[in-house]
């Protein structure tokens, strides 16, 4: 094996120092801080995530370094604070697989896939207690707040099935979907007080994600298909409306169902 992968990460560490210069750097690059790198973090895996769903693997190597970079953006801001560098990361982490894989790197043997993710968790919360994070001994400790809350939905839920808080299938989350979707139409004819709303729609929200976890869905995949059909069938609308010789805003309601339905059969 050749040394390129430690030259290509060392060049671009190298850049990122440069670009954080003070003197030689880049002025936007010099005032950003982790707060303001943080959403572009967020935005790049889902880019990741994006060319890895259209199975676009250019695109896939190019949005790998676009994350690989907020990485040692925030790597560089670290050191320059003294507090750690970015082979401090690669180190942390290369530990950390170690030490949570006992039975690839150790004697260790789990009897099944269940057993596995049961020693992951307790792997986990040995490492929370190392910590010093033993004033919280609940099941949900560590479920981090910055995560997307659909994504943290799914984690509470994980964790409380670890101890038996679960339903058995998806059978009775669907039933338990069509009541919170009666409260919220309940709400509706009560006057749909706006507190009342959020609260219930929330419950509809957690238990579609309830729903997606018993699936084996990835909820945020799901989400962006059914985002990337919408908007394929709303810009059809648009060529049909403009092959007419009008525009869609120009159709009311029905004559707009109507194109979204012959969009949806042109698709099979």
């Amino acid at each position: 094996m050749n040394d390129t992968p430690r030259r290509g990460i060392d060049e671009l560490l190298a850049i990122m120092a440069r670009l954080r210069d003070p003197e030689r750097g880049c002025p936007w690059d010099v005032q950003q801080d982790f707060a303001s790198i943080a959403p572009y973090t967020i935005e790049e895996a889902y880019e990741v995530a994006d060319a890895i769903d259209r199975g676009d693997l250019d695109d896939l190597r190019e949005e790998l370094g676009d994350l690989l970079l907020q990485i040692v953006f925030h790597a560089q801001m670290a050191a320059e604070q003294g507090h750690f560098d970015f082979d401090d990361v690669a180190q942390a982490i290369s530990t950390k697989m170690v030490r949570r894989h006992p039975h690839v790197f150790g004697e260790a043997r789990y009897a099944d896939l269940a057993a596995q993710k049961q020693a992951w968790e307790e792997l986990k919360a040995a490492e929370r207690a190392a910590r010093g994070d033993v004033h919280d001994a609940s099941t949900l400790a560590g479920v981090s707040h910055g995560l997307p809350e659909w994504k943290r939905a799914t984690k509470l839920q994980q964790r409380a099935a670890t101890v038996g808080f679960d339903w058995p299938d998806h059978r009775p989350v669907l039933d338990k979907l069509a009541e919170e979707i009666d409260e919220v139409r309940a709400e509706f004819d009560a006057g749909a007080d706006p507190v009342r709303l959020e609260d219930e729609i929330g419950d509809v929200l957690f238990v579609v994600a309830n729903l997606a976890r018993h699936a084996g869905v990835d909820f945020s995949r799901a989400l962006r298909h059914a985002n990337a059909k919408f908007e394929r069938r709303f810009r059809r609308m648009e060529q049909l409306a403009a092959a007419a010789g009008g525009t869609l805003a120009g159709h009311d309601l029905a004559a707009q169902e109507a194109l979204w339905r012959r969009a949806k059969r042109e698709e099979g």
